[in-house]
């Protein structure tokens, strides 16, 4: 492993810090992979999994094991990530992580050990099991988000009261996302153009870890609390859920591992790859690697993800670039951990020092029919039909329906649109759900208000018959091609043909887009006069921005660039009849919009 490292490493790392970290990785590669358990050490360690549900690229693990005669990896069912007011996880996103701890542990088998599945919050189920264990280390991957942040603090003071060591690990992200604010004068990047040229300057990130192939010290099943009925994966069922998922994408690493070499093995896709480039209605096959959930619960690693695709840009020289390439949407995840994890109150409007203090409207009739998919616009309710049952769905369909809830349509906040894909995504990451509607409802990021999806002609342009929304809307399955995306403009005798009328099997549409749009447009013009960011994000007009496919989830919206870029254009939506109205046509040219990955 060591000459592998250097040999990643030939080229010298222009930052200070991570010569640093390199050195220490060196380090590691020269020690043992982990302790024999027949050496006579009798320490025991616990190895915390939160997110990073898997064995590949796990330093936390490696840590954990050296040095250890028995190592407990864990598991902890925390309250907090069920169905609790402030935070609601559906069914199909619980699903998969219950999946993901299902393969966890099966490899874990593999290797002779097993994943313990403790309930509890961690505050109260840590410090019983460190004093019942005779733990003497607690090893864990560093987690940024808020909730985490102040939960891991009183889990680290409650181990060394108890003389625990505690040893964290980064691994969730391309790189230390402190280190990185440090590179930059101690401040967060405000513009993915910023954060390009810091990492640009810091270098490429660690190269990732093997997974174990050697036995991995045991656990002592004879201590309190290790039964197999106590400490087994629990079912949805036990979970308290009553409708049962329906996603169609399995978790764990395995199956990470599984889609990564699928898509892999195509090297010039993956080389030529450009997110805004592809097809938001695709559903046979999705268009984009729906890599995103398995990187939120870090079933694959990002390291092991970036270093694929640098293998591949190897082959193909003139492959894609960032933002818009694969490789770019790992940066865009990247990017907002850093500045997320960074800013305060970066999920919400108030408090939050980068985002616009846009008074919304609140109608909760109108807020329902968005959520429910019942807006009277097949392409917006396709969309969020396919969200309620995949938990995912691509991200300029994102796109559309979060410009429809805030500065397209309906004058909604952002924040509730966030609510909604932080519980039903499969993929929901809380720093790029934030970033992604702030950006898309031109709260932050974004400026151009102005350029508005059209909830008819957009999905129009990939899918003329209407073969999405035929699939996501069956009432809409037997409606001619002509009306399938405005469905209220067919005679009557058309809508009997169709066993769909309109108003009674199917909605009218809740808003008129054409005036709606309007006066939306007039609004966000008034409020950009009368509020500012209190921060320095108020808009990148020269880049493009994420979305939720290759790394991460989200909607955003792509300026257009000053060169050879994709260019959104403002054109007329001839709402068959009705007035003209200005809507984004979104152009498919080379540069413009990009994603922030799946």
């Amino acid at each position: 492993m060591l000459r592998s490292v250097q040999r990643k490493y030939a080229a010298p790392l222009k930052s200070q810090a991570l010569n640093q970290k390199l050195n220490r990785l060196v380090a590691a590669a020269r020690t043992p992979r982990m302790a024999s358990t027949s050496s006579g050490q009798q320490s025991r360690s616990i190895l915390w999994f939160r997110k990073g549900l898997r064995l590949h690229d796990n330093p936390a693990l490696r840590d954990a094991c050296t040095g250890s005669a028995a190592v407990f990896p864990i598991f902890i069912i925390d309250p907090y990530f069920l169905q609790k007011a402030n935070y609601k996880v559906g069914v199909n996103r619980y699903q998969f992580l219950l999946e993901s701890l299902t393969d966890l542990n099966s490899s874990l088998i593999g290797l002779g050990s097993q994943l313990l599945v403790l309930r509890g919050t961690p505050e109260e189920v840590l410090p019983k099991v460190l004093r019942d264990w005779g733990i003497k280390k607690l090893c864990y991957e560093i987690d940024t988000e808020p909730y985490a942040k102040v939960r891991d603090s009183r889990v680290d003071d409650m181990a060394r009261e108890a003389g625990v060591e505690v040893k964290k690990h980064w691994s969730h992200t391309l790189y230390d996302t402190d280190m990185l604010v440090r590179e930059n004068k101690g401040k967060a990047p405000l513009t993915m153009q910023a954060f390009e040229k810091l990492v640009d300057r810091v270098g490429q990130p660690l190269a990732p870890l093997p997974a174990p192939t050697a036995r991995l010290p045991p656990v002592d099943v004879s201590l309190p609390g290790i039964k197999d009925t106590e400490v087994g994966v629990p079912t949805w069922q036990e979970m308290g859920y009553k409708e049962a998922p329906t996603s169609i994408f399995k978790g764990g690493e395995t199956e990470a591992l599984k889609r990564l070499e699928h898509y892999m093995k195509d090297t010039k896709w993956v080389a030529s790859f450009e997110k805004p480039s592809t097809d938001p209605t695709a559903f046979i096959e999705p268009a984009t690697t729906v890599l995103s959930p398995y990187l939120k619960f870090g079933c694959l690693s990002a390291r092991l993800f970036h270093q694929r695709l640098l293998d591949v840009y190897r082959l193909h020289p003139k492959h894609s670039q960032p933002p818009m390439s694969l490789r770019g949407q790992l940066l865009w995840r990247e990017f907002f951990y850093t500045l997320g994890s960074h800013t305060p109150n970066f999920d919400r409007i108030s408090g939050n020092p980068i985002c616009r203090q846009i008074t919304w409207d609140s109608n909760p009739e109108l807020f329902k029919a968005w959520r429910d998919g019942a807006t009277g616009y097949p392409w917006i309710d396709a969309a969020m039909t396919q969200l309620r049952e995949w938990g995912w769905m691509h991200h300029l369909a994102r796109h559309a329906v979060a410009c429809f809830l805030t500065r397209g349509d309906l004058y909604l906040s952002w924040e509730s649109g966030k609510e909604v894909f932080e519980e039903l995504l499969i993929d929901a990451d809380f720093f790029i759900n934030s970033a992604n509607w702030m950006w898309l409802s031109a709260s932050a990021f974004f400026a151009q208000y102005f350029r508005v999806y059209s909830p008819i002609t957009f999905g129009k342009k990939y899918d003329k018959d209407g073969a999405y929304i035929r699939k996501f809307l069956p009432v809409l399955k037997d409606m001619p091609a002509k009306y399938i995306y405005e469905p209220w403009t067919a005679p009557r005798e058309v809508q009997q043909r169709a066993n769909c009328i309109i108003g009674r099997d199917y909605p009218a549409p809740i808003v008129d887009h054409a005036a709606a749009s309007k006066e939306c447009i007039a609004r966000m013009g008034a409020a950009y006069k009368a509020t500012n960011t209190g921060g320095a994000a108020k808009a990148s007009p020269a880049k493009a921005a994420p979305s939720g496919d290759a790394s991460t989830s989200a909607a955003a919206e792509a300026p257009p660039k000053k060169k050879a870029t994709g260019k959104r254009a403002a054109s007329t939506d001839q709402d068959n009849k009705r007035q003209k109205t200005l809507e984004e046509t979104v152009t498919r040219k080379k540069g413009g919009k990009k994603e922030a990955g799946k």
